[in-house]
């Protein structure tokens, strides 16, 4: 199954089996079994998630909220020198300490799992200090509390246009009030930014039926079309024909191809 994410607060993993594939829109990375990883509090990712060929697909999961990690900074007196991240989930370092963490949630995952908000208290600051005596480094990614600054327009646009978001995400991804947001689009691309995220997603969905022969059901979700009724219409309106009209001819000429060389 594969699917997007607006990431909203670190969530430390384990990969314990299958595969997660995670995209920012250009780079792609993927995390198989025995891996752990960090990912990132407001930053966009597209995912695929991959049994193994004899196990179903399995991870686990810690969610670390705003308020948990500012106790911690305020009580270990620990504050951030921000740095720039581009990636939203990075690939941990193999260490028993994490491996050692992952395993002592065994007793919070069966039904009778203790309910107690203060065990779970106790395990979110066991996670983020075990983060930090693994990796110190990740104090300046963890601590850093600012929301996002105001960025290239046109970088983040065409890095992230095939995410399906509302104005109100854009513009706070990109550091801006909707209106300015608003503004500077305008500024930038010389029109609106829903009519500019319609028209690059739909040039990008020509390319993927008639060069790499890709499916319909296969190109509104990767090019961040709601549903494929919304797609199939916004295309025959621009292009004058539906999106099958290209899949369908180039299945055929493929088959005619193929019976030719039979």
């Amino acid at each position: 199954m594969g699917g997007e994410n607006f990431i909203g607060e670190y969530i430390f993993s384990y990969q314990v089996s299958g595969s997660l594939e995670v995209s920012d829109g250009i780079n792609k990375v993927e995390f198989k079994a025995g891996d752990f990883r960090l990912s990132l509090r407001n930053k966009l990712a597209k995912y695929i998630k991959q049994p193994g060929i004899t196990e179903k697909y399995e991870s686990l999961s810690v969610f670390i909220d705003q308020e948990t990690l500012r106790n911690i900074s305020l009580e270990y007196h620990l504050q951030a020198i921000p740095t720039f991240a581009d990636r939203p989930v990075l690939l941990l370092n193999q260490h028993p300490l994490y491996k050692n963490f992952f395993d002592s949630l065994s007793p919070f995952l069966s039904a009778s799992a203790p309910g107690s908000d203060d065990l779970i208290n106790l395990k979110l600051k066991e996670a983020v200090l075990t983060l930090l005596k693994v990796q110190p480094e990740l104090k300046d990614v963890l601590f850093d509390f600012t929301d996002p600054h105001k960025i290239d327009l046109k970088a983040y646009m065409e890095q992230h246009y095939k995410f399906n978001l509302t104005m109100q995400h854009f513009a706070y991804m990109t550091g801006r009030s909707v209106s300015s947001f608003k503004r500077d689009f305008d500024q930038d691309f010389g029109t609106s930014p829903g009519k500019w995220l319609l028209n690059r997603r739909l040039k990008e969905a020509f390319y993927l039926l008639k060069e790499k022969g890709k499916a319909p059901s296969d190109v509104y979700v990767e090019t961040g079309f709601e549903d494929i009724s919304h797609f199939s219409r916004a295309f025959k309106k621009e292009y004058g024909f539906p999106p099958s009209k290209i899949y369908d001819k180039l299945n055929s000429a493929t088959f005619q191809k193929l019976n030719s060389i039979l």
